[in-house]
């Protein structure tokens, strides 16, 4: 057997290697870019009120990655897509009953979705400072999400000098 394998033309070998790796290459590359799709992210039943919002939001020509992943490094971006989808895969199916009514996105990712945030509309953050809030989301909190996806308490306008004082500011009542 291998010197039948041994005897076949080393430019036939070749051909056949290069082939297998162009395949395996477009495969890996559409699969990555299906399972960032939004359609990917709503077939999972729990995510069927998250997808409405997005889709009827200003950000619905983008990626579910794009908001929720990091890119800082591809390394990064895969470890933490990883990690998100067995979490994904088990509430899906063993976890189910530990599903909350509302989604809130994990520590981790809500620091990915804030530098994602920043880093597409870096451009229009030099006009208004931005640092009352810990995050984006704080003040824009219907971005993709919000209507009927939210809690009430998630929409509550923050109480009187809150912004303020989170500036480091006072409120002068006088």
């Amino acid at each position: 057997m291998l010197k039948k394998l041994l005897a076949i033309d080393k430019r036939l070998l070749i051909f056949i290697g290069l082939f297998a790796g162009i395949v395996l290459s477009v495969v890996t590359v559409k699969t990555f870019a299906y399972t960032d799709s939004p359609e990917f992210c709503q077939s999972c039943h729990i995510m069927t009120s998250a997808h409405d919002t997005f889709d009827n939001s200003t950000h619905a020509n983008l990626a579910c990655s794009d908001c929720h992943l990091p890119h800082d490094t591809l390394a990064n971006k895969l470890v933490f897509k990883a990690k998100s989808g067995l979490g994904h895969v088990y509430y899906n199916t063993l976890g189910s009953e530990k599903i909350p009514n509302v989604l809130i996105a994990t520590e981790g990712s809500t620091d990915a979705i804030n530098q994602n945030c920043i880093d597409c509309h870096k451009s229009t953050l030099d006009n208004v400072s931005h640092d009352a809030k810990d995050s984006c989301s704080s003040c824009h909190q219907a971005i993709p999400h919000g209507n009927g996806f939210k809690t009430e308490d998630y929409f509550k306008p923050p109480k009187p000098g809150e912004l303020l004082e989170n500036k480091g500011g006072t409120m002068n009542n006088g």
